[in-house]
């Protein structure tokens, strides 16, 4: 089986979908597991109606969740001439429990909140497609991730019990009577053995698609993108962007867990484990090579590779007591910021002060600054960037840096980082 992933600018709008549509089309002869993401900014619009719920701003909340439901009627009505299709009774059904929620009453917990909401694109979207694919002639089925990938509750980034999601997956596709080729599914969702949705992570479809590969033994994995494959640099920031052609797991691990935003940082590794390749290409020019994934690599230190993660804070944690930052403090730092589940981006050292930087969410940044406090003092820098390059030289680092001031600089054999502004 081939396991296929489109993200949400591939099934952005019914142009978009037609075109996924044809692509299938090359493989209906072919088993094909397709997992897709929720089409265009669904995902932010979600987050935006959740804010409105948790406030009970209820006009705001109503006007959102319209909105995204005529979004999405739109996009069906451009795909199905029968407008009395069961897709529309399926949008309406599921936007009128939206609805519905905020006369409910709330979780303590705004990540299980997060996670019951947003997690509705993805179940939208595969319905859609799915019944789409079905009108094109395709084989096709239907699966709820919501029934197959098993997590524990730990809301907005679950932790996979790979165990059990592998019997819950083997299981389902066995009970498959029909002649069915292609399986349409979910990314970025699972479920608790309770049976509440879960959230992998954001960007967490592209590791959907290599839990559903891991657990069915696929032959391959494709990320569909609007890119040729995987570049040396993001082409909305740089110029003249070189494609690498065939790279290792390992330098794809590396890349992705610096901030390259082609690959969310946990798909290599399952895959890796059991030696399934993974390409990378273009949904634009699907006969295009691409970019292949695997073992052995073979542009690993050819090219200089670039990634740019803006809007960052940088922190700076200081004893109140002007004690040393020593293990123990450093043990309560890192506590603070797991209990409060902010990612470190990047972290620097001394005798006296920690420092650190994260994503500029201001949220997160009064929450973490309220929870250090009175034990440390802290100062902070917003708005900085962090740079990354991986296989650097003198001129790469000059490109980068030039007319910048640098507040950290790290460099180790093969990687040079940089907080500049």
């Amino acid at each position: 089986m081939k396991v296929f992933k489109f993200g949400g600018a591939s099934v952005k709008d019914a142009a978009a979908i037609k075109n996924v549509g044809s692509i299938l089309l090359r493989f209906e002869h072919e088993p094909v597991l397709v997992v897709v993401s929720a089409m265009g900014k669904t995902t932010n619009k979600l987050e935006e109606c959740l804010t409105y719920l948790l406030a009970q701003d209820q006009l705001n909340y109503y006007h959102t969740v319209d909105e995204l439901r005529d979004f999405h009627v739109d996009i069906a009505g451009e795909l199905f001439h029968d407008k009395h299709s069961k897709v529309f009774r399926f949008i309406d059904d599921l936007f009128e429990q939206l609805k519905n929620k905020f006369e409910k009453p709330l979780a303590e917990q705004r990540s299980f909140e997060y996670d019951q909401v947003v997690s509705l694109g993805e179940v939208l979207s595969s319905f859609i497609i799915n019944e789409y694919v079905l009108e094109l002639g395709l084989k096709s089925e239907w699966l709820d991730a919501r029934r197959l990938i098993r997590t524990d509750n730990h809301y907005q980034e679950a932790n996979v019990n790979w165990e059990k999601s592998e019997a819950l997956i083997t299981a389902r596709l066995a009970s498959e009577i029909h002649n069915t080729n292609t399986y349409i599914t979910q990314g970025f969702i699972g479920h608790t053995s309770e049976g509440f949705t879960t959230t992998l992570g954001r960007e967490g479809s592209d590791y959907s698609a290599a839990i559903f590969a891991f657990c069915t033994n696929a032959s391959e994995v494709t990320i569909w993108k609007d890119v040729p494959g995987m570049l040396n640099a993001d082409p909305k920031y740089f110029e003249n962007t070189q494609l690498l052609s065939k790279i290792s797991y390992r330098e794809a691990i590396e890349l992705a867990y610096f901030g390259a935003s082609v690959i969310h940082p946990k798909t290599i590794k399952p895959l890796q484990n059991k030696e399934i390749p993974l390409f990378v290409k273009s949904f634009i020019e699907p006969e295009a090579p691409g970019t292949t994934i695997q073992s052995a690599g073979g542009n690993d230190h050819l090219i200089p590779s670039f990634i740019v993660k803006k809007n960052q804070v940088l922190i700076t944690i200081s004893s109140a007591d002007f004690s040393f930052i020593n293990e123990d403090a450093l043990a309560r730092i890192f506590e603070i910021f797991y209990t409060n589940r902010i990612k470190i981006n990047l972290m620097q050292n001394s005798a006296l002060n920690f420092s650190v930087l994260v994503d500029g969410d201001k949220v997160h940044l009064e929450t973490l600054l309220a929870k250090l406090n009175p034990s440390f003092k802290c100062k902070y820098n917003e708005g900085v960037e962090l740079v990354t390059i991986r296989h650097y030289n003198h001129a790469t680092i000059t490109q980068m840096t030039r007319g910048r001031e640098i507040l950290i600089e790290q460099r180790s054999r093969q990687t040079a980082r940089f907080v500049i502004r």
